[in-house]
């Protein structure tokens, strides 16, 4: 066998950026936790000691972790003064909690992710699946801070307009069911745009649930929201206005059989708003930083989490259009139609 060493040394040097970049993850988790992020934005240029005496930590550390984050392009560093500082986007990506592009929740969520690897290389040999409750409970709020940013800049201002005459019925007053709504980010969202409607979020994760009716309560929603524990195809209720789901059909054991419940639950003139991952229809559609991401999340969280349910069709974190449509079609639904999408996400209209 004869090795190319240039390409040999491009695989190296690869596996190193993602060695670092996994190495890199919790220190991203240290720095919001303890404020150095925050601390830094809008502060100029900063020592390792003037950040360290700003938010109480030890100069060892801090004189560590500032390089580290420089090196991933996530600090900004004067080598002239030898001063570090934050500039207005990167301050933007991790030291505004209500940025929509906040992003330290995905480290989170990733790293909280990470802890299962011995619960899926088990799978891999048995076949069986890991459900969605059996993984590290930090991966629950990872997920609810690493979507609620993209729910925020995308939900209410441009994807619920998207639908056909959906957003007229919500400001008249409509009857909606967030099927898979774990934290109740997306339900509590539209709870507060829209204030003559009434919502149900509906989860098979109690814990997620329990969250959820807390979340509400903070939000000052819970008079026109409610949170119940119900699997998709167990949902109650009928002639629903407005069915949605975030990011959550891929994860269902039996996506067809939620379609069918869904055309039973919807009202004949109802819209149902599918939310996914953005993908291609093909592998090689995929094969880019996006793709690798929802991969990656799919087989430690999505493929594992169906197949644990009742895994009759498991479609994987990246679908894409063609599957999906297929899906609904086979429920019973007519119509379908991508009416926006985000680099990140497709979101699909179906009716009946």
């Amino acid at each position: 066998m004869t090795i190319d060493e240039s390409k040999l040394n491009k695989i190296i040097q690869k596996v190193i950026e993602d060695i670092g970049a996994t190495f890199h993850a919790p220190l991203v988790l240290i720095g919001e936790k303890l404020g150095l992020f925050k601390a830094m934005a809008g502060a100029g240029l900063l020592t390792a000691k003037d950040l360290a005496q700003r938010t109480g930590t030890a100069e060892r550390y801090v004189a560590e972790w500032l390089p580290a984050m420089a090196a991933g392009g996530y600090v900004e560093y004067d080598p002239e003064s030898g001063h570090y500082f934050l500039t207005p986007e990167q301050a933007f990506a991790f030291a505004d909690e209500n940025s929509p592009a906040y992003m330290p929740g995905a480290f989170q969520a990733a790293t909280a992710a990470i802890r299962s690897e011995a619960k899926i290389a088990e799978a891999f040999r048995t076949g069986k699946g890991v459900g969605w409750h059996e993984h590290d409970p930090e991966l629950y709020l990872g997920a609810e801070r690493f979507y609620k940013p993209n729910y925020v800049a995308n939900l209410v201002g441009s994807w619920l307009p998207a639908l056909d005459g959906v957003e007229k019925k919500l400001k008249e007053g409509a009857r909606v069911a967030d099927v898979g709504c774990g934290y109740g980010v997306s339900t509590i969202l539209m709870a507060q745009a829209f204030p003559n409607s009434r919502f149900s979020g509906f989860d098979y994760h109690e814990l997620s649930i329990q969250w959820a009716r807390k979340r509400a309560e903070e939000a000052g929603v819970s008079d026109r929201v409610r949170f119940e524990v119900f699997g998709a195809k167990d949902m109650p209720g009928n002639n629903y206005d407005l069915i949605t789901m975030f990011d959550c059909l891929h994860d269902m054991g039996d996506p067809v059989g939620v379609a069918r419940h869904m055309r039973k639950a919807i009202k004949n003139n109802g819209t149902w708003m599918i939310v996914e991952p953005f993908a291609g229809d093909r592998v090689e559609d995929n094969l880019n930083p996006v793709g690798r991401l929802f991969y990656c999340a799919s087989v430690l969280l999505c493929t594992s989490g169906a197949i644990a349910q009742e895994g009759q069709m498991v479609l994987g974190g990246q679908a894409g259009e063609v599957r999906i449509r297929e899906v609904v079609t086979a429920g019973g639904f007519t119509r379908f139609r991508r009416a926006a999408q985000t680099p990140i996400n497709c979101v699909f209209e179906v009716r009946l």
